[in-house]
């Protein structure tokens, strides 16, 4: 189970999607922030950073994976999970290339997504 103070940000551009992932992490005890774009999540990033960012690889404008090497090439590391209803060959290899925690292909059990959540943080 998450602990209270465990920030969690949810981007994804499918509110159905948000919306889910936000009622199974709010009850594991997470603090959760939901965000429709990765241009929102970057703009309230001046506001209390998450512990760990759950986001959607396949989003207009910005992809989950620039998301993640945005904030890395800037120095902000947040453990990251990448999640996606559209694997394609080769892009689990790419974000965990480039440094994301985890990588978890829609749909899947949200006792996977939890405990990549904890290790993601607890190695962060």
């Amino acid at each position: 189970m998450g602990k209270t103070s465990t920030r969690v940000a949810v981007v994804d551009d499918d509110a159905s999607v948000r919306k889910a992932l936000g009622r199974l992490l709010a009850a594991s005890s997470f603090e959760i922030t939901k965000f429709v774009s990765a241009t929102e999540f970057l703009k309230s990033l001046n506001e209390q950073s998450p512990q760990c960012l759950v986001v959607d690889f396949h989003m207009p404008e910005i992809t989950g994976l620039d998301l993640h090497r945005r904030l890395a090439t800037v120095g902000i590391n947040i453990p990251t999970i990448v999640i996606t209803a559209h694997n394609k060959p080769g892009l689990r290899e790419r974000c965990e290339g480039a440094g994301a925690a985890a990588f978890l292909e829609k749909p899947f059990d949200g006792s996977a997504l939890i405990g990549e959540i904890n290790l993601a943080i607890h190695y962060a």
